[in-house]
């Protein structure tokens, strides 16, 4: 089961796939939920970001960070597990110079081998004005296209606005 949680910043999708994993974790089972980090604390604001999430975050969960790497991370997973977020992965991928359509179909490929349900956070960033700069603009239509694979291999889709879920694509529990 996949869910793939899209919304602009601050729109509460970590919070959101953060409970639907704990919701679908078995009860009374320490570190039953994973969560897949993307992040990387270039400075002391993301720092700061960073330890506000892991703080919000109880004994429940087990974490691996993976700011590239998230099929290897994936094979880790046996219980509910969340990949926050799949923005700041493609812009890690993009930086690195990586191919992120090879990159993107990886980690299809990989989400269909996971046992447990995959809670998946990602930014929807084409609502906005047109990026001034060539990266700008390259990086808005690889987030779309990413998205959109996202959206086609998941089984259930919520766009999340004000910390309320608007279900795009119906499917499982919500």
């Amino acid at each position: 089961m996949i869910t793939l949680l899209l919304g602009g910043a601050r729109s509460g999708k970590s919070r959101r796939a953060q409970m639907l994993a704990e919701a679908a974790a078995p009860p009374g089972v320490p570190r039953a939920c994973l969560m897949i980090a993307t992040a990387e604390a270039f400075d002391a604001e993301m720092a700061d970001r960073i330890a506000r999430h892991r703080a919000e975050r109880g004994p429940a969960w087990d974490v691996i960070e993976a700011p590239r790497d998230l099929a290897p991370a994936l094979a880790q997973a046996s219980g509910p597990v969340v990949i926050d977020c799949l923005t700041l992965w493609l812009s890690n991928l993009m930086l690195a110079g990586e191919d992120v359509e090879q990159a993107g179909a990886a980690l299809a490929a990989a989400l269909a081998t996971v046992p447990g349900p995959v809670f998946l956070v990602s930014n929807e960033v084409g609502l906005g004005l047109v990026p001034e700069t060539p990266l700008g603009r390259a990086f808005r239509d690889a987030q779309g296209r990413l998205n959109q694979l996202m959206a086609r291999i998941a089984d259930r889709v919520e766009f999340i606005a004000a910390g309320l879920p608007l279900v795009l694509k119906p499917g499982g529990p919500g």
